[in-house]
């Protein structure tokens, strides 16, 4: 049996107990390149990443195939350690053999890893990877389940080789985001994204019209960023370590030259689909925007009464919580808003301040923030999947961001459809910044060739936070899916009722955001499950089954994480559900031949 869902379903740690064995080199573990070797990659020449770069800056490929490479940074001598993470986000795929901690080094000078040594949990162990990483007086601190834990590098390797020591225990899982960022500050003050467990704090998460709890008891214990004490062991999570709150998603961490911490926010979801009365279809894509933050003690930053409106420039009423669309203010007034906004739905993941030589100077007032794309603005077009630079003068924006690279999707920026999806940044010690994917595993590392002295090149501006979203995408769907007369009908219904179910799955009807999770060809995504199989969760297959299935949603899905909303959130009538029921038949039952 499939679920059929219609909308994005959240991260999950789950794994799958199988393995899939790699060949790990390895050369003599030593923390430096081979003396008198200068690093290549001064010319362009060797640009064999496919990314779209402001002129005199170049990328090549540094390392390939590690895993759902997330968060990472680079030691001292040049390392670069990175945390890969598994589960039902990547469709339960089978996760390396090894470790899911990732030692990378370049000892030729070649720009290329040719080490790659792998450590830490195993499926095996018990473990599914992790997301936050860090480095503290030369060990590596790095989420692992529930806990953050330390793992000492002895001098003459570049893993370890005793067991880790547990920092922080005890994390919350679960929920929409059940994953723990961190960033460590040079006093060892160590600052922890909690995220959230829902979307709104609703008492049935994402369902349409249902309140958000008042008072949201959520936030104890999600929702915001905790502090902990890097040199310490053996701390546990508890409400009183929270540092900040009404942060839904806060990713990304970066601290500035003064040490003043920035975050990033991921807007919330479905403002559109779940109060369809307040907001035209094309809000569902257009709101709220996403967020940079400064970080501050006890700082409140509104979720989930308030969200950024990036056409009102300012935090508004959340529908949940008596919100009228946008215009009234009420609690927000009182709660933190951003330095800096970015488009709705671009997703913001990794971070970090430019502290390097290589750039030119004006990208050391600023932070990169790596945008993994998202799939709420769906059926128009999908946005982020690229690097943008952000300027800022002391702790505000100082100008708009630019897209800095770009062209890690490839031809669709879709979940189900982009070849590489980026998610981490770190810098190194020769000034290059290294940036994660995650859905193969790749390693870009990025130089400037020109003179950093010089003029600086800039990037392509970020589109306006107010643009409209635009026309709907049309289907790029291969037969049978765009060719409906190729597809069966289901007994009681018409061809002319599986035609117009195909227009209303690819959003040219209804409003729905079917492509968004399911994929333009109904083959699924990590978002939601494939239509073209005969593997149901929640019905038998039949068309009276999958209609009510679209009918009545999912509120407690048996895979994926996030519920799935009545009429998937779309405001279909009994006829469009129909149509859209025979259309998803369809697909799971090819003609004969």
């Amino acid at each position: 049996m499939r679920s059929l869902r219609l909308y994005r379903p959240w991260l999950s740690v789950i794994v799958v107990l199988a393995t899939l064995c790699i060949v790990s080199l390895t050369v003599s573990a030593q923390n430096q390149p081979s003396p008198g070797k200068k690093r290549k990659g001064g010319s362009c020449s060797h640009d064999d990443s496919g990314l779209r770069l402001p002129a005199g800056f170049c990328a090549t490929v540094f390392a390939e195939g590690i895993g759902h490479a997330r968060h990472l940074v680079v030691s001292p001598s040049g390392v670069v350690y990175v945390n890969t993470w598994s589960g039902d986000y990547y469709d339960f795929d089978k996760p390396h053999d090894g470790g899911f901690l990732v030692a990378l080094q370049d000892k030729t000078g070649a720009g290329r890893a040719d080490v790659i040594e792998r450590f830490g949990e195993t499926v095996q162990t018990g473990g599914a990877g992790g997301v936050g990483i860090g480095m503290y007086k030369g060990s590596i601190y790095a989420e692992i389940n529930d806990r953050i834990v330390r793992y000492t590098l002895p001098p003459d390797s570049i893993v370890p080789k005793d067991a880790p020591e547990t920092i922080v225990a005890k994390l919350p899982l679960g929920g929409d985001h059940p994953m723990h960022p961190f960033i460590i500050g040079t006093d060892g003050s160590m600052y922890v994204d909690v995220a959230t467990a829902t979307n709104s704090c609703q008492a049935k998460n994402r369902q349409p019209k249902i309140p958000g709890d008042n008072p949201c008891t959520e936030l104890e214990t999600r929702g915001g960023v905790w502090h902990y004490d890097a040199n310490k062991t053996k701390q546990m999570f508890s409400p009183a370590e929270r540092y900040a709150t009404g942060i839904r998603n806060a990713e990304g961490f970066a601290f500035d030259t003064t040490g003043r911490l920035f975050v990033t926010q991921h807007g919330r979801d479905q403002l559109r689909s779940n109060w369809p009365e307040l907001y035209k279809p094309e809000e569902e894509a257009t709101l709220p925007a996403e967020e940079l933050m400064l970080l501050k003690s006890g700082g409140d930053y509104g979720w989930p009464e308030c969200y950024y409106d990036g056409v009102r420039k300012e935090l508004v009423l959340a529908p949940e919580y008596g919100g009228d669309g946008g215009k009234a203010v009420g609690v927000c007034a009182n709660k933190m808003g951003p330095v800096a906004a970015f488009p709705a739905h671009w997703a913001p993941n990794g971070m970090v301040r430019y502290d390097g030589k290589n750039f030119p100077s004006r990208y050391r007032d600023g932070v990169f923030i790596a945008f993994h794309g998202s799939w709420n603005r769906a059926p128009y077009a999908q946005g982020g999947y690229n690097v943008v630079f952000q300027p800022l003068e002391g702790d505000h924006a100082s100008g708009t961001c630019e897209i800095f690279a770009d062209g890690f999707a490839g031809a669709k920026k879709t979940p189900e459809g982009a070849t590489y999806r980026p998610t981490g940044l770190a810098v190194g010690p020769d000034g290059a910044l290294y940036v994660s994917e995650d859905i193969h595993g790749r390693i870009y590392r990025i130089v400037y060739t020109g003179d950093s002295a010089g003029p600086a090149p800039k990037g392509t501006p970020c589109p306006s936070i107010s643009a409209p979203a635009g026309k709907v995408v049309p289907s790029s769907a291969q037969p049978p899916e765009s060719e409906t007369e190729n597809l069966p009908v289901p007994e009681g219904s018409t061809a002319d009722m599986v035609a117009l179910g195909a227009r209303i799955y690819h959003g040219q009807v209804g409003g729905a955001s079917c492509t968004g999770c399911h994929g333009a060809n109904g083959t699924g995504s990590p978002l939601a499950p494939d239509l073209t199989k005969k593997k149901w969760l929640w019905s038998d297959g039949s068309f009276a089954g999958i209609l009510k299935v679209i009918t009545d949603g999912v509120p407690q899905p048996k895979q994926y994480r996030s519920p799935m909303p009545p009429m998937g959130g779309a405001q279909l009538s009994d006829t469009q559900a129909s149509a859209l029921a025979a259309y998803v038949w369809g697909l799971s039952h090819p003609a004969s031949k």
